[in-house]
């Protein structure tokens, strides 16, 4: 690091060096200046209409003047040729020569003469207005010479040669100058400026001059305007405690707060007026400010206690004032009397702020200043109008200085003259603002600048918030010392002091500003926080009220809240953006719900607030999401809010609480029959309210509901009524008169419920007028009951019909005599039968009481036949049993021979079921037929008779009996069935069935005697429901085959009844008989087997699954039950590997030995990605694997062996023979060299890539990890030159077989090769490799001679060691061997071949196929292509003698893969289908194929 370090200062000193010598050997040149364009462009920044005049004014006012003078000169007066004139000329038309202006200040000394003549060089004493230096420079906007006289000196200005260099001339005067001037002869002559737009624009310019007094206009000598002002003493107001007087970043912080007084004096010639365009708003204004005049004008000089002081202007001119019409030059004299508040303020800045702020005003900043606003009181802004400017059509002269209530920009930010920066509020604002260089607004862009205007903008924030309270204090105070008063000049009083407060909130109404909106933001923000916890007063309909205890006015609440304070509505329409303001800053809010409520705790209401008040909930509920709470919860507060003021005729006062209220009287339905001059429940509201509202809002918004006749009544019959008005007791005739014509008007329209409610209340009561007196309804008669003389029979002043006879009828009054009396005239001896009875009170039916015709139906006074003894029948009656009538039967013939008791009816009159007497009986409970249980028992009765009758009896009248359901309900035994034998057996109907072929699973079939008809009238079912099949399944499947199949197709076609799980049931139970075709189960011939654990037989050939699986066919229907079930065409490949597993030599053999094992696996392999992880695993560790050994043939051998069948070398010297192992027992062959080293002595996969790839997943090692090599090499190294070529070749020839490799599988990259160091090649007499094998429990070492070999030890160089004394002698097929070992990380003997071949090609032959000179890659598929047209012809003759075998193994493949068996699999089934998948790759020469 330090010497990098000290690099880099050497680099930057030769640098610094070489820069000092060029600076050094150049030459100085000035730097030109365009002074024109500089003024120009400087002008170009002032857009202001009198710049002119405001950059002299506030020259004048820094050089302590106390009065200024402007004087517009003609030409000839100018020159002395005339004398001022007695009358003007056109001020619009009349060209002026030269502008000269005036003031009385302190003359120019040196430093002031130098800095005239210098741009840019400002004052730099920090009482002056004046910083950049370049204001007087504004003269050059009208004349091309302006001449300065001040004392005893004067300076001219002109332009050196009419080019663009700008020179000063500068002499002494002859005689001194009392006044300094500006003589400014106009570069065009032209009109003055509009002269009445220049007397507003100086009225306010010397409103906020620090010495300033007067300012005067003349014409060629004749006065304009004169305008002057005169200051009244300042008082010191007390800050509020609350108030925060500094400010957030703590620069400023005021100390002081004055209000002062002050008159400006206005004498303008009539010219001046006329000479102003017409302003057509005058006119209105005038007409409108008028209505507010008033008659008494306060003194300017009166002292102001608590709040701003209020002036007005005055005129004096002449007797009335007027100025004479005829004379321009006639003077109109006005005075306009302000208030201006000051706030004395500390600067306390920090140092850098302090030193950015020198450098750009070049002056220091002043430690302490004041900041003054004008406010204009409401009786000061009703008379400031210039009322002759308005007459005029012009507008007033002071109309720059009256308050701007409307927002529209008129109030603008003075710093000692006015800038083109509003307030937003209502006042002017000066102070020491920084402003921009042309002066028209304050400087918010330098970031130091802005800090320093903004801490003002903090001030004056500050200033209105103390003005604003000062105002609305004095306001209260006036408030509540006439608060107390109702008269109406004091009314007038509040409406005035209302009126002065809205106005203080219009005048601090913060509109956005312009240029710079940031004013009015950071004005308003600091208007409000200010205040501290200061309370923020407003005007409210009580006075004066802190804004958080004032509401919102809202139309909706007028009518009833009357106490709590609420804006007055002049004030939100007077000062909306104000009000939105306070709200949006949460110091004003909306009138709530708990305002609501605080009103009506407050006070009981009127029924015309209250009217209002409901009116406002109806409202509010149908607009629920305005709402925070529940409709519910909301209501409950407010009912027990609010409560009712009511004064009766006496004025006795009565409050009624809404919570008590449930109910009203809806007079639009049958709420008007209640007769309202009577007493009413004291929970119901008065009619004179509800009439107002529609009936369902009351009951949706209040959960009112609408009164009742029962509920009055109700009330009527209460106590309570009775003992506080006798008069209205349902005792007193004339008024229960009245209550039952009520009752009888609303009884069409009441509903059985209320009736019965009625009925309940006044049953008991004496409230019918009889002849025998008021008695209760049950004890009178209507007139045609009037059987004796004694009966109390009703008694009315109007007639008894209609509805009336309706309730009295209802109520119980009787038009019949007691059926009782009746009775015993039958039971006691009387000569009345049953039949005389009944047809008397079947006569008498519609007049009876529900009460008695439950007692007839509870009465035991009917006989039953053959009852009576035939010696005693008529002898004593007494002795006639008796039952009730719903204990007998209608006297049936068929109830006789069914033996069920009927009633005894006589010979005379005959029974007829459709007269009277008999429907009455019916009525009373006279059973027409008999129940559903006790005619099924009848029918399952021993006695055939009677079974017989009765079973005939229901089948015949099946309609009385709709609830028969023998689905869901257990019957007796009453249906004939049969059996399998054919023996008749009752049985109940669910046990039955229509379907006889389900007999020979052991259900009953309905008997031969039943019709279809009397089938259908039994509902019986055609087949027993799955629910029963599958249990009989489960525990006595069919035994036999046939038997099976008769099962099985008949539950075939009912396959859409059973459910997921009866399927799931299935599969699993083991209902399917299997007999093995083969011989691998001896004994055991017939099995049961889960439909599951079945396959459909689909060829008659047998195969190897077929030998260990369970084919079955019971033909299409059951095979389909079967499939449904879960049986399938073919095993899957799980199943098959569970087959292996459970018995891998059992498969071997049903295999028929290697051949067909392999073809298994080779479809295992395929599919094993299928297979689950726990059966991949078990497949790890079980001996299902074939292995495939070689031993010679004079050798030893294991297991079966087989000559091999390939052609290649040594292949006649071998034998072959395979065993099942595990996996890891297994070798993958991936060393050819390894291989024929230790073939003898280790069982290899299979040599196919498919089954090597599936033999290494389950964990069979390479052997060439099992295999540790040593070399050894005889005599030193020899001929460098066949070492060296062979390097040049290796290098040369291994781009081209690294660029289709796999770059995971290359270990070695080139660039590391070619290097010398890395890739070393040695020449032997002879290299020995030593190899070691160490596998299971085998440890073998065996040698053999190669041509070439590598060693590579770790990470080390790449050492190729060759043997021979020539390259012709070495086998290059041994070095890509032995290169592929190092250089790849999975190699194979297709990659040894490859880089063989690419090794041995001639490099003509490679060029022609595709590569430069230099063997750049040209065709690269081409080159592929023919490397494996190579390989395959290899291959081709390598294996002439398995073509055979191949062609018939793939001729066993096709046949396989178009077996009808395989081409049905997986159609059933979610597993895979194992149907064998022949694989791509062709063996390798040194695999076997068994057979």
């Amino acid at each position: 690091m330090l010497g990098e370090r000290g690099t880099v200062s050497n680099a930057a000193l030769l640098m610094f060096n070489a820069r000092r010598s060029l600076w050094e050997s150049g030459r100085d040149e000035s730097v030109e200046v365009n002074q024109r364009a500089l003024i120009d462009k400087v002008l170009a920044r002032y857009s202001g209409e009198f710049t002119v005049f405001r950059e002299l004014l506030q020259n004048s006012d820094d050089a302590a003047s106390k009065a200024a003078e402007i004087h517009f000169e003609t030409r000839s007066f100018s020159e002395g040729k005339g004398n001022a004139r007695k009358e003007l000329p056109e001020l619009r038309t009349e060209k002026i020569h030269q502008w000269t202006f005036k003031n009385n200040g302190s003359v120019f000394n040196d430093k002031d003469w130098n800095r005239l003549k210098k741009i840019a060089d400002g004052n730099p004493d920090e009482g002056k207005i004046g910083a950049f230096g370049v204001g007087f420079y504004s003269l050059f906007s009208i004349t091309e010479k302006p001449f300065v006289k001040s004392g005893r000196q004067w300076m001219g200005f002109y332009w050196k040669d009419n080019q663009d260099q700008l020179f000063a001339r500068r002499g002494v005067c002859s005689t001194p100058e009392q006044w300094t001037s500006f003589e400014l002869p106009l570069r065009e002559p032209a009109p003055i400026p509009n002269a009445f737009d220049l007397t507003r624009f100086l009225a306010s310019s010397i409103t906020f001059m620090v010495h300033l007094r007067s300012v005067s206009v003349f014409f060629n000598g004749v006065l304009l305007a004169c305008l002057e002002k005169e200051a009244g003493n300042p008082k010191k107001l007390e800050i509020p405690r609350q108030m925060t007087t500094k400010s957030s970043v703590g620069i400023m912080k005021v100390s002081t707060i004055k209000h002062t007084p002050l008159q400006i004096k206005a004498q303008v010639v009539k010219a001046v007026y006329t000479s102003a365009l017409p302003n057509p708003m005058a006119r209105r204004t005038l007409i409108r400010r008028m209505g507010f005049a008033r008659s008494f004008k306060p003194s300017f000089f009166a002292s102001t206690a608590a709040g701003p002081q209020t002036c007005m202007p005055s005129t004096d001119a002449g007797g009335d004032g007027q100025p004479d019409d005829a004379n321009p030059l006639s003077l109109k004299e006005m005075t306009l009397n302000l208030t201006i508040y000051s706030a004395e303020v500390n600067v306390n800045l920090p140092q850098k702020i302090s030193q950015e702020l020198f450098r750009a005003m070049q002056k220091k900043p002043p430690s302490s200043l004041r900041l003054d606003l004008i406010y204009t009181g409401k009786m000061e802004y009703d008379h400031s109008e210039d009322t002759y400017g308005v007459s005029q059509n012009t507008g007033s002269i002071f109309q720059g200085l009256r308050a701007d209530l409307d927002g529209s920009g008129l109030t603008k930010i003075f710093i000692g003259h006015a800038t083109g920066q509003t307030t937003g509020l209502g006042g002017h604002i000066s102070a020491r603002f920084i402003p921009t260089v042309e002066r028209e607004s304050i400087d918010l862009v330098d970031p130091n600048v802005t800090v320093w205007n903004k801490e003002l903008l903090f001030v004056g924030g500050f200033l209105a918030r103390v003005v604003y309270d000062l105002e609305l204090d004095a306001v209260r105070g006036l408030w509540q010392s006439e608060s107390m008063s109702r008269s109406l000049a004091d009314q007038q009083m509040q409406a005035e002091l209302r009126d002065r407060a809205i106005h203080a909130l219009r005048f601090f109404t913060f509109y956005p500003t312009t240029p710079s909106a940031v004013v009015s933001n950071v004005l308003e923000a600091e208007f409000f926080t200010s205040g501290g916890e200061k309370p923020f007063w407003i005007v409210s309909s009580v006075g004066i009220r802190e804004a958080k205890d004032v509401r919102i006015p809202d139309l909706a609440f007028k009518g009833f809240i009357k106490q709590i304070p609420v804006l007055p509505e002049s004030a939100v329409s007077s000062a909306p953006i104000m009000i939105e303001t306070l709200k949006s800053r949460n110091v004003l809010k909306d009138l709530t719900f708990s305002d609501v409520l605080c009103e009506l705790r407050s006070r009981a209401l009127s029924e015309t607030e209250l009217v209002e008040c409901m009116r406002w909930w109806i409202s509010v509920q149908k607009s629920p999401e305005k709402l925070e709470q529940s409709i519910p919860q909301i209501r409950q507060q407010l009912l027990a809010a609010a409560s009712l003021e009511v004064f009766s005729e006496s004025s006795q006062k009565t409050i009624i609480r809404l919570a008590n209220v449930r109910t009203f009287i809806d007079t639009r339905s049958t709420g008007s029959l209640i007769l309202a001059d009577g007493p009413l429940p004291i929970h119901t509201l008065l009619p004179s309210i509800t009439r107002y509202f529609v009936p369902n809002d009351l009951v949706v918004a209040f959960g009112w509901q609408a009164l009742t006749v029962v509920e009055w009544v109700r009330h009527l019959a209460s106590p309570g009524v009775a003992q506080a008005e006798p008069r209205f007791q349902v005792t007193a005739s004339d008024w229960m008169q009245r209550v039952l014509n009520s009752l009888a008007r609303a009884w069409p329209s009441m509903t059985q419920v209320h009736k019965t409610e009625i009925v309940e209340i006044l049953k008991n009561k004496s409230c019918i007028s009889t002849t025998g007196g008021m008695t209760v309804p049950r004890e009178a008669y209507f007139p045609s009951a009037n059987i004796f003389p004694d009966l109390p029979v009703v008694s009315l002043a109007v007639p008894v019909r209609g509805t009336l006879e309706a309730v009295l009828q209802a109520l119980g009054v009787r038009k019949h005599v007691n059926i009782q009396i009746v009775f015993d005239k039958m039971t006691k001896g009387g000569n009345w039968t049953i039949s005389d009875v009944t047809k008397y009170l079947a006569t008498v039916q519609q007049s009876l009481s529900s009460e008695e015709v439950e007692h007839l139906r509870q009465m035991a006074a009917f006989p039953k036949a053959s009852q009576i003894p035939e010696d005693k029948r008529q002898v004593n009656v007494n002795l006639v049993a008796r039952f009730k009538a719903s204990d007998l039967y209608e006297p049936l013939d068929v109830f006789r021979k069914l033996k069920l008791p009927v009633i005894d009816w006589g010979e005379r009159p005959k029974w007829a079921a459709s007269s009277k007497e008999a429907k009455f009986l019916f009525l009373l409970g006279l059973r027409q037929f008999p129940p559903l249980l006790d005619i099924l028992r009848l029918a399952s009765s021993v006695d055939a008779d009677l079974s017989s009758t009765a079973l005939h009896y229901f089948l015949n009248n099946t309609s009385r009996y709709p609830h028969y359901d023998p689905t869901n309900v257990k019957y007796p035994p009453f249906v004939p069935a049969c059996k399998a034998n054919n023996d008749l057996i009752m049985s109940s109907p669910d046990d039955v069935f229509t379907n006889r072929a389900y007999s020979n699973f052991g259900f009953k079939f309905v008997h031969p005697s039943l019709s279809p008809r009397d089938i259908g009238k039994l509902r019986l079912r055609e087949n027993p429901p799955i629910s029963l099949i599958i249990p009989m399944l489960e525990n006595g499947p069919p035994k036999t085959i046939p038997l099976a199949r008769q099962w099985f197709e008949a539950l075939a076609s009912r396959l859409s009844e059973l459910k997921s799980e009866d399927i799931l049931k299935l599969s699993l139970l083991p209902i399917v008989p299997f007999q093995s075709e083969a011989s691998l189960y001896q004994g055991e011939q017939l099995r049961m087997m889960a439909p599951k654990k079945c396959y459909f037989r689909m060829t008659s050939s047998p195969n190897t699954h077929s030998k260990l699986f369970a084919f079955v066919d019971f033909g299409a229907a059951a095979n389909r039950f079967l499939r449904h079930c879960g049986a399938k065409s073919e095993p899957s490949v799980e199943e098959i590997v569970e087959m292996m597993l459970s018995n891998a030599r059992l498969f071997y053999r049903a295999a028929d030995g290697a051949e067909g094992y392999l073809m298994e696996l080779r479809n295992i392999a395929v599919n094993h990605r299928v297979l689950s992880l726990a059966l991949r695993i078990r497949m790890k560790n079980a001996a299902i694997l074939l292995g495939i050994k070689r031993t010679r043939k004079d050798g030893p051998g294991h297991g079966k062996a087989h000559m091999a069948l390939d052609s290649s070398r040594h292949s006649a010297k071998w034998t072959w023979e395979d065993d099942l192992l595990r996996p890891h027992q297994i070798v993958v062959v991936d060393d050819m060299h390894a291989y024929d080293l230790f073939g003898d002595l280790i069982f290899s996969a299979p040599r196919e890539d498919l089954l090597e790839e599936f033999y290494k997943e389950l964990g069979s090692p390479r052997l060439s990890a099992l295999v540790q090599e040593e070399y050894q090499t005889t005599g030193e190294p020899r001929d460098a030159k066949v070492g060296k070529d062979m390097r040049a070749l290796v290098l040369e020839r291994l781009p081209l077989f690294f660029h289709e490799k796999d770059p995971a599988q290359v270990r070695i990259k080139y660039s590391w090769l070619e290097n010398h160091d890395n890739f070393i090649v040695k020449t032997f007499r002879n290299v020995t490799v030593l190899k070691r094998l160490q596998f299971v429990n085998i440890h073998e070492v065996r040698k053999t001679d190669v041509t070439a070999a590598v060693k590579r030890i770790g990470q080390g160089a790449v050492n190729l060691l060759l043997a021979g004394d020539s390259g012709a002698a070495i086998d290059h097929y041994d070095v890509a061997s032995s290169l592929c070992g190092v250089l790849l990380a999975t190699p194979t003997t297709a990659d040894a071949m490859l880089l063989e071949t690419l090794l041995t090609t001639d490099l003509c032959k490679l060029q022609r196929r595709g590569y430069d000179g230099g063997l750049s890659f040209i065709s690269q598929q081409r080159i592929i292509a023919e490397w494996f047209g190579k390989v395959e012809r290899i291959l081709k003759q390598k294996t002439d003698e398995h073509e055979r075998i191949l062609r018939e193994m793939k001729s066993m493949e096709t046949l396989a893969s178009h077996d009808d068996r395989w081409s049905m699999g997986g159609t059933e089934s979610m597993h895979t289908s194992s149907t064998p998948i022949s694989p791509t790759t062709k063996p390798l020469p040194t695999f076997p194929s068994f057979k």
